[in-house]
């Protein structure tokens, strides 16, 4: 079955599945169409300010009150929340993991997440973490929603389907897809098996950085991002709903399901994106500017400029730089960076970061290209290089990212990571020259 989206960030859509179904003019009718139920799904105080205020109006088949009945506590215990410190004894550094093992059990999205790290605070609604899911089975009757954050889904192997209560987002590897919280979803595979990286974000939601100098167009576009159509099912069968709240788990039995919107308008709703669409920007004469230039998304905190999540990416792009050291340079960052390689290679990281692959470098602790990707760019012949067939991204945080006892304790973790650098040789030797023997 296709399903259809509409385009734009932040729009206000409206959408329907049966003719009429949708009021107009008007948001709650006093009798509405085909007897169905009015609600609004609220993303902001009401009193929010006309750019931040977000809200939509669904029409189904059921109001929300009767999709929850008493519920029962249940447990996910590799899916944590902030604030979670002291959940291990490995010391502080820089880190990295080659890829989350597959399952070999049935485990469904849910049931797959595994937190890597936690920042901030999710009750104060601030700071994120950051997740591998592994999945090889669909949500037949399960459905989820989380309370404490929006989900940001980056796929690394595997399609995956998200079949939520405002429409259908098919997701493959090279799109990203963002469920606000509160929405009701399930997910199922495409392919037997699945993986990728999620971002939760406690805080602001994500929007469209600002492009300041840049002007009106490049980096991503708002025709770019997708909503989906309005969709729906009328299923008359038992079914769950799983609630993510406060960092506990709680689960409720229905005698049907909740995806059962019928029509909607309003600017609270999933979108998705293909990161080949990023338009990136770059230098054109010297230097390497500084990674935010390849902002896709950005969650704002109270502090202009200090974002409380950014997503980053690093596609394919031309390298023209004159008398440049083209690779990000080394650094030292009062922003904490989680990274993932969906595929391809990694510029400042040739060799031991691999797809499906995470490393994690914590506020202020140095990181930058290892011995051989440094030798080779002060080596080569600097003419236009197309970097290509590459994808990595980044989730920065203004908070430190701690670990869980799960990455600290995972088999994949790289116990050499620390030793890429070991082989930068000191080239100092009182000369203007340098020693570049």
């Amino acid at each position: 079955m296709a399903f259809s989206y509409m385009p734009g960030f932040g729009n206000d859509f409206e959408t329907e599945t049966l003719p009429g179904s949708l009021p107009q003019g008007r948001n709650s009718p006093q009798r509405p169409a085909y007897g169905l139920y009015a609600e609004q799904l609220s993303g902001s105080p009401f009193t929010a300010p006309r750019g931040t205020n977000e809200r939509s109006w669904l029409y189904r088949i059921r109001p929300s009150v009767r999709h929850t009945g008493r519920f029962n506590g249940v447990s996910y215990p590799r899916w944590k929340t902030a604030p979670n410190i002291g959940d291990h004894e490995l010391a502080l550094g820089q880190y990295r993991w080659n890829p989350v093992p597959m399952p070999t059990e049935p485990t469904d999205f849910i049931s797959g997440m595994r937190t890597m790290t936690t920042a901030g605070d999710a009750v104060g609604q601030s700071g994120m973490a950051a997740h591998v899911y592994v999945a090889n089975r669909d949500m037949v009757d399960d459905h989820f929603f989380n309370a404490d954050g929006e989900l940001m889904i980056v796929p690394q192997v595997g399609a995956l389907r998200f079949v939520t209560e405002m429409g259908v987002i098919e997701l493959r590897p090279g799109e990203i897809a963002v469920l606000p919280r509160g929405l009701v979803f399930k997910v199922e595979l495409a392919d037997k098996e699945a993986r990728g990286y999620v971002c939760e974000n406690y805080g602001a939601k994500f929007t469209m950085p600002d492009r300041g100098p840049i002007g009106a167009n490049c980096l991503a576009n708002p025709r770019d991002f997708k909503t989906p159509c309005a969709w729906f099912e009328e299923k008359e069968t038992p079914c769950r709903l799983i609630v993510k709240w406060c960092g506990t788990f709680h689960v409720t039995e229905l005698g049907h399901s909740p995806l059962d919107v019928v029509a909607w308008h309003g600017n609270y709703a999933p979108y998705k994106y293909d990161l080949s669409t990023f338009s990136p920007v770059g230098a054109i004469l010297f230097d390497h500017p500084d990674p935010s230039i390849f902002t896709v998304l950005t969650a704002p905190s109270g502090e202009a400029g200090t974002a409380n999540v950014d997503f980053v990416i690093f596609p394919p792009r031309w390298l023209v730089a004159e008398n440049t050291f083209r690779p990000p340079w080394y650094h030292r960052n009062i922003m904490s960076e989680f990274m993932g390689l969906i595929h391809g290679q990694y510029d400042a990281k040739e060799e031991g970061f691999v797809p499906g692959g995470i490393s994690l470098h914590n506020q202020m602790l140095a990181h930058g290209p290892d011995a051989s990707g440094f030798e080779k760019a002060t080596r080569a012949d600097l003419k236009p290089v197309k970097l290509d067939n590459t994808m990595a991204f980044m989730f920065e945080t203004r908070f430190p990212q701690m670990l869980t006892r799960y990455a600290a304790e995972l088999d994949t973790l790289q116990e050499n990571y620390i030793d890429c650098w070991a082989d930068l040789k000191k080239r100092f030797n009182g000369t203007p020259e340098g020693d570049w023997t």
